[in-house]
């Protein structure tokens, strides 16, 4: 009998048509879910006004969405070791088209939050899984820049929602960029089609075959053998039953909840300026299309910050980028709040966007090389899911404090601070627990090895 180790032939893979062909799936998906994620601030100004809600109301309803996220990150990330990755994806997918265009039919303020909730179930449950999936057939050389270069999508799909918002909203109301996102739901049955299944999923379900047409579209010297047995060197297969428990196996508790703690306070800085920059924007004298304008550039920044992030962390050690990123976040934020020439504003925003954004991008590469593969896709999403209330608390407490008419720079630091907090996180990782020890490109002796003393 011959034993394969797949994840040790998809690490040291050589980049064919295929990784190419899941980095663009991947990629097609996020920019879809950062539209959608990225219309609810994008529109804010026209929904409080036609809705008549006030800040604090609008703190909470634009949070609907982010309580969603919380379930999908948590609920999604773990359903797919049950029902494999691709039928996940999809019904994610349906769940964040559909209910994001159901949102613009929405005339009540309960209406809406309710069908934002239910688009934050996909928009959230599809991140770990394509991180997952982009993670798992990755070569180990290039992994956190294809991770990251795919997950950049998220602010490609920012700058999309930003540069429509302004025709539309102007000629057809607010309504129009909700939608506008229902297309997404077309592509499901191509993406089930040529989107590849998860590996450790195959193995459980005993899908012999189709693991060896899959090995064979990673390897293109792979020849497939009667007597193959495919193997995983990493040895954290997740089982249905508990795999929430690997997390805190193995010396992880520590880092596992560090990496909580980071998520929670990246997500926060996220989505208050997702949400609120538009509006402090507006009242610090600018108009509608200026202040979209920055929303363009903050998300132009995240695409540049993750998609450089990542090519940091491929050649130096992932988690000393990662606390660098979150200290210059913390710095240039709180300088937003003062007052300086527009040209140095932009610049400024678009720092901003590249580390909490691109941060965040980054920070969810790091998890998914941290956890052993079994357990990849829970992981990530049990960091998201946790780290998502964050995201809920940032547009609440943003919210107030623009009620409270504060000074414009009060409220910056307010965003800034957690900055500084998920630096001392990321600085408490045992990265010698990580499933992928190395910190800088992954080579295949390492996978599932016992840790080296590198923290």
């Amino acid at each position: 009998m011959r034993e394969i180790d797949i994840q040790k032939m998809a690490s040291e893979a050589r980049l064919r048509a295929f990784h190419y062909g899941v980095l663009i799936w991947c990629a097609v998906i996020i920019i879809f879910d950062g539209y959608d994620l990225a219309v609810a601030g994008i529109a804010l100004p026209s929904i409080m006004k036609e809705l008549q809600v006030d800040p604090r109301q609008a703190g909470v309803l634009v949070s609907t969405a982010l309580v969603g996220m919380m379930v999908g990150n948590i609920l999604m990330g773990t359903l797919a070791e049950t029902i494999g990755r691709r039928w996940t994806i999809a019904i994610c997918i349906a769940l964040f088209s559909v209910f994001t265009a159901v949102a613009g039919l929405c005339s009540s303020p309960m209406q809406f939050g309710a069908a934002r909730f239910l688009a934050g179930i996909g928009i959230g449950g599809v991140m770990p899984n394509v991180i997952a999936q982009m993670t798992e057939y990755a070569p180990g050389r290039v992994r956190s820049t294809m991770v990251t270069f795919m997950f950049s999508g998220y602010s490609i799909g920012g700058m999309l929602a930003a540069v429509l918002g302004k025709g539309l909203i102007e000629s057809y109301g607010w309504q129009s960029v909700f939608l506008a996102a229902g297309l997404p739901v077309l592509l499901i049955p191509f993406i089930l089609k040529s989107m590849p299944e998860s590996m450790p999923y195959l193995i459980r379900r005993g899908k012999t075959d189709e693991l060896k047409r899959l090995m064979g579209r990673i390897d293109a010297s792979y020849r497939a053998s009667t007597d193959d047995k495919f193997v995983l060197s990493d040895t954290g297969i997740a089982t249905p039953s508990a795999p929430v428990n690997q997390l805190f196996q193995q010396g992880r508790t520590r880092s596992t909840l560090m990496f909580w703690l980071s998520c929670f306070m990246c997500l926060f800085m996220v989505y208050a300026l997702s949400s609120w920059l538009t509006k402090l924007m507006a009242n610090a004298g600018y108009s509608l299309g200026s202040a979209l304008a920055f929303v363009l550039v903050l998300n132009f920044g995240g695409m540049v910050g993750a998609i450089g992030g990542g090519w940091l962390a491929d050649r130096f050690h992932i988690k000393h980028v990662l606390i660098c990123m979150y200290v210059l976040a913390a710095v240039s934020i709180t300088l937003l709040g003062h007052p300086m020439p527009t040209g140095w504003l932009y610049l400024l925003v678009g720092l901003a966007g590249a580390t909490t954004i691109g941060t965040q991008i980054v920070g969810c590469a790091y998890v998914g090389q941290f956890y052993p593969v079994g357990c990849r896709a829970t992981g990530i999403g049990w960091a998201l899911g946790v780290g998502r209330g964050g995201a809920i608390l940032a547009p609440i407490v943003i919210g107030v404090l623009v009620a409270m008419g504060l000074p414009l720079e009060q409220n910056f630091i307010a965003i800034a601070v957690p900055g500084l907090v998920a630096a001392v996180a990321v600085l408490l990782i045992n990265h010698a627990r990580s499933a992928m020890p190395t910190g800088v490109s992954v080579s295949l002796a390492d996978v599932g090895q016992p840790a080296k003393a590198n923290t």
